[in-house]
């Protein structure tokens, strides 16, 4: 039977406040029904097996945080690489089998812009099949365990989900499982401990980190999640980065002008100072060959004024002697 459009939710009868509402888990209706009266129940959560209702189970908080981890860096991926579209709002397919139609609600799913079947806007269920499911494991009864890990897994593994994961708190219960040519599931293999999706090309994870569950901010620097994690922070960081190089690299530049200018200031002060010295010097020698020639001239207007007065002292003497020798004569 094909999905069909959902009408009102059945009417019940109010429950007391704080009573658990009334599983009707176990009970055989038919697929009309299904859509009609249970597929939207927000009390109790069912997914249809070849007729008979099933309620999904219930996860423990830490496996939830594990899921909740995966789903925000799978939310990263989609963001930074929209090849996908992710739904985790209870949405279920409709996959016909060999052994009977089941009506599943993975705990999200992922549908590739590749897909066959688009997903419009409007959908309140999915009319093809999903490329990824992803389901919180339930270990609160045996039932729960072998319900995703062996039922559901040969269910979407024949109804042509290319990739199922399995999230758990415990390392132990992590499954993750790509679906062959054969149509069945065998594990990713992981490298270093690394899983790699092949429906969505890029995507991969840590297993480890799945449980340590590191901060997503701190991802961005890990070479794992760093080509999907946050790459327009990275970005902006690295440009911020990079502007304040250029601006220490500018300011180095600036100050080595600086620098130069200062050293230029100084030697055209030291070449002033040295011109200034050299003009001072050489007024000084020409003051020196000054005086030299000052008191050389006054040298020489004293030895002519000497050999002037000694001229007239020999003129004075020769008169002298030519008066005593006319004396002497008159005598």
């Amino acid at each position: 039977m094909s999905q069909t459009a959902l009408a009102e939710p059945r009417r019940t009868r109010p429950e007391p406040a704080g009573a658990a509402p009334p599983s009707a888990a176990g009970r055989y209706v038919s697929e009309e029904e299904y859509w009609r009266d249970y597929y939207r129940d927000s009390d109790v959560h069912y997914e249809w097996n070849n007729g008979r209702l099933e309620e999904k189970p219930v996860s423990n908080y830490e496996t939830f945080l594990v899921y909740q981890w995966f789903m925000l860096l799978l939310e990263h991926f989609l963001t930074a690489r929209p090849i996908a579209r992710m739904v985790a709002l209870e949405m279920g397919f409709r996959l016909p089998l060999p052994t009977g139609t089941v009506i599943r609600k993975p705990d999200f799913g992922v549908v590739c812009n590749d897909n066959p079947q688009p997903l419009l806007p409007l959908d309140a269920s999915y009319r093809g099949v999903f490329d990824l499911c992803v389901e919180a494991l339930s270990d609160q009864e045996r039932r729960d365990l072998l319900r995703d890990t062996v039922v559901k897994k040969a269910e979407y593994a024949a109804g042509g989900v290319p990739e199922y994961y399995i999230m758990h708190r415990a390392p132990e219960h992590q499954a993750f499982f790509t679906r062959t040519a054969a149509g069945v599931y065998v594990p990713i293999a992981s490298e270093d401990g690394v899983i790699r999706s092949r429906v969505l090309p890029g995507l991969q994870f840590r297993v480890a980190d799945l449980c340590r569950r590191p901060a997503h901010g701190t991802l961005r620097d890990d070479p794992v999640y760093a080509a999907f994690v946050l790459p327009a922070w990275r970005a902006l960081e690295e440009r911020a980065a990079a502007q304040a190089q250029a601006l220490r690299e500018a300011e180095e530049h600036a100050a080595a002008e600086a620098q130069a200018r200062r050293e230029a200031e100084q030697d055209a002060a030291a070449q002033a100072q040295a011109r200034q010295q050299a003009q001072q010097h050489a007024a000084a020698e020409s003051n020196r060959a000054d005086n030299e020639s000052h008191r050389a001239a006054a040298e020489a207007q004293a030895r002519r004024q000497a050999e002037r007065r000694a001229q007239e002292a020999e003129q004075a003497l020769a008169r002298l002697q030519a008066q005593l020798a006319g004396r002497d004569a008159a005598q």
